[in-house]
């Protein structure tokens, strides 16, 4: 069904994932593409970012929401980069879990997709869908991901993550899964038929 499931947001450089998975917590990947698009084509390292006052980058990155937040731990996290790590960003989770802003779901992401690392990060679309699936019923998202990492084989950790989001976001939506279409629907526990559909298409 997602044979193309890849990370969404636009990036050039581990840095620029950083900031663009920062951006993306309550926020789509395509607001946040819209965003750092700009942002980027004036700002596009650590040390330009840097010359931002928080007015500033609040301002380029309001439509995100939660700019305030989001713009204190950005220039945090980068300052931290700059200063402590020549402006890299580091490779393993433990580090990065360090720097303002960044939770497991973040760190995940930027381990697996920026440094090929295996790894399942869980947001809403992941939790949910394992949850519908009965792949999980762990009632928090570290739970989940334990549970998805014992029941799949550490080499599919990464791509799972990104087939559990592309699945939750084009057809087993949260207001309205479209179970006539999915593949997986004689085998969910919690599919719908939707006006007498049958559960599969």
């Amino acid at each position: 069904m997602h044979p193309e499931a890849e990370c969404e947001l636009t990036y050039s450089t581990p840095y620029q994932l950083l900031v663009a998975v920062i951006l993306s917590a309550q926020c789509t990947d395509k607001r946040v593409n819209v965003v750092t698009k700009e942002l980027f084509s004036k700002y596009p390292t650590p040390e330009a970012i840097l010359t931002l006052s928080q007015e500033a980058l609040e301002s380029e990155i309001k439509s995100c929401g939660f700019y305030h937040n989001k713009a204190k731990n950005i220039l945090a996290a980068t300052a931290i980069l700059v200063d402590e790590y020549g402006g890299e960003v580091p490779r393993d989770r433990d580090s990065l879990e360090k720097l303002p802003g960044v939770g497991r779901k973040t760190a995940n992401v930027v381990y697996a997709v920026a440094f090929g690392g295996n790894a399942i990060a869980v947001d809403t679309h992941v939790f949910r869908l394992s949850h519908r699936l009965g792949l999980s019923n762990a009632d928090t998202p570290f739970g989940v991901e334990k549970d998805l990492m014992a029941r799949f084989s550490e080499e599919n950790w990464s791509h799972l993550h990104h087939l559990l989001i592309h699945h939750g976001r084009y057809i087993c939506k949260s207001q309205s899964p479209q179970c006539a279409k999915c593949l997986l629907a004689e085998e969910c526990p919690h599919r719908i038929n939707h006006k007498g559909e049958s559960p599969r298409s």
